[in-house]
């Protein structure tokens, strides 16, 4: 007969398979499903007998998901279902797919039945905005903001194709922005579809916001963004952005981001033949400016480990990360850089700091200059002070959860900083809590169980920060 049948067998083991037999035609085999090898190879379809190694398919790269006409897998969680098709979407530097988000984004304002604005910041960048309208649409309004974009992977170290949304017995969901952070943009879908269900209404007006390139530094995103006049026009009080995942119990606030610096040390130095003692070359100012950086590197790492209370972003992290110079074995160059990757607390005072790389460079010798490739200033934090509305808000619905909050400095960079520094408050949080960080790692997961538990976690906080009273500047 030519039905289409699929057989499932669930199997604890990691060489599973899933097998889709469509009787007097052909016979094909996906890796997301339950039959193992053994039990596969080799099998029969009528008079005909297939090794499991001839059958064996790839994955589609673009399957679509519940919405898109793919049938979902047996009792699974739409939502689960939707946030796996999302990660299918090849959004990875440095070509990501944005045209792909973009569709994907367009079909979610349908379902939801909200007006989407897009707005190309820069050529092939759009920033994607969902209004949920509030009764009062003249208070200031809660952004909840997403990037679309994705990190490189390195295939070879997956146990599965990072872009197949790959679930496993444990539940355990697979894929590159599996936590940073198409989590979190399907958590605030999903949340503000069962809102709209259930027939809520907001007294502020909730934007769901979808940028390019913060994976690349958000110049052709949200750096440029929130200076364009139709950010202005959002009239944003408060903004919601991504955090990170917490191995414990509790979850992890950042109110607070480091500022990166990429400086680049620039050696000059008496040129020669590799036979001679060459007085003044690039290479002793290079290792003057070396041992000076990862000096201070040793410092604070020292500090961090011998603090109690300290987290990685209380204290400035040091990377060298590139070195280059020279152009043979036996001649001393003329020249030779080296760069740094610093990330630095807002506790620390720039200015003072610049002074003591300025001091760093004249101690290794003559010349010797720096450049930055990166160098943010703002140092904004948003309050979590028990009297601020926004943080009282936030806060209380999260008790009222259960939930234990760690209050932190964001040890990285993320779109928050871009928020904060036109004077709009945001915090950093993904609600992930007993789970590994594995952001930008290789097989970068998030179970099933703690997206869900995202999901109710937004359905409480939106509207608990979207009925926020007027204050007496707006009233």
């Amino acid at each position: 007969m030519d039905a289409f049948r699929t057989y499932r067998r669930v199997s604890p083991s990691p060489e599973a398979y899933t097998v889709n037999l469509i009787f007097g035609a052909e016979l094909t085999a996906s890796r997301h499903a339950h039959f193992s090898r053994d039990e596969l190879a080799p099998f029969h379809v009528g008079r005909r007998s297939f090794p499991l190694d001839v059958v064996m398919l790839p994955e589609k790269e673009d399957g679509a998901g519940v919405a898109g006409g793919q049938i979902p897998p047996e009792g699974e969680e739409p939502s689960v279902s939707l946030f796996r098709e999302y990660l299918r979407l090849r959004t990875v530097h440095p070509e990501p797919d944005y045209d792909a988000a973009l569709r994907f984004l367009d079909r979610m304002a349908g379902e939801l039945g909200l007006p989407m604005k897009k707005i190309e910041v820069c050529p092939g960048r759009v920033v994607s905005i969902l209004t949920w309208q509030g009764t009062n649409p003249i208070l200031k309004s809660v952004l909840l903001n997403s990037h679309t974009d994705v990190v490189p992977v390195f295939q070879e170290h997956w146990k599965c194709d990072p872009f197949s949304g790959f679930k496993d017995v444990e539940g355990n969901i697979y894929g590159r922005g599996s936590q940073d952070m198409k989590c979190v943009t399907i958590q605030y879908i999903q949340a503000v579809r069962r809102l709209k269900a259930e027939g809520q209404t907001l007294l502020r007006t909730v934007h769901l916001m979808f940028v390019p390139d913060e994976e690349v530094g958000g110049e052709k995103g949200m750096e440029t963004f929130v200076r364009h006049p139709e950010f202005q026009k959002l009239n944003i009080g408060f903004a919601l952005d991504e955090g990170l995942a917490n191995p414990g119990n509790a979850f992890t606030v950042f109110y607070g981001e480091r500022n990166p610096w990429w400086i680049n040390i620039h050696c000059p130095g008496s040129p020669g033949h590799g036979s001679r003692f060459v007085e003044n070359t690039a290479a002793e100012k290079l290792r003057h400016i070396i041992n000076s950086f990862l000096g201070f590197r040793e410092k604070e790492k020292h500090r961090l480990n011998t603090s109690q209370c300290f987290t990685l972003g209380d204290v400035t992290t040091v990377n060298m990360t590139m070195v280059k110079g020279g152009v043979a074995y036996n001649v001393i160059p003329p020249e030779m850089d080296v760069s740094f990757d610093l990330r630095i607390p807002p506790t620390v005072n720039l200015q003072e700091f610049e002074k003591v790389i300025q001091g760093w460079c004249k101690e290794a010798g003559d010349d010797v200059t720096y450049d930055f490739a990166q160098k943010h200033m703002d140092q904004n934090i948003t309050s979590t002070q028990d009297g601020d509305p926004w943080w009282t808000a936030f806060s209380q619905a999260c008790r009222e959860m259960d939930m234990t909050l760690e209050k932190e400095i964001f040890p990285a960079a993320t779109d928050s900083r871009f928020i904060r520094a036109v004077g709009i408050p945001a915090i950093g949080f993904s609600p992930m809590n007993r789970t590994p960080i594995l952001l930008h790692d290789h097989n970068e997961y998030l179970n099933e169980r703690v997206f869900l538990k995202g999901i109710d976690v937004y359905a409480k906080l939106i509207p608990a920060l979207a009925n926020v009273p007027a204050s007496q500047d707006e009233s």
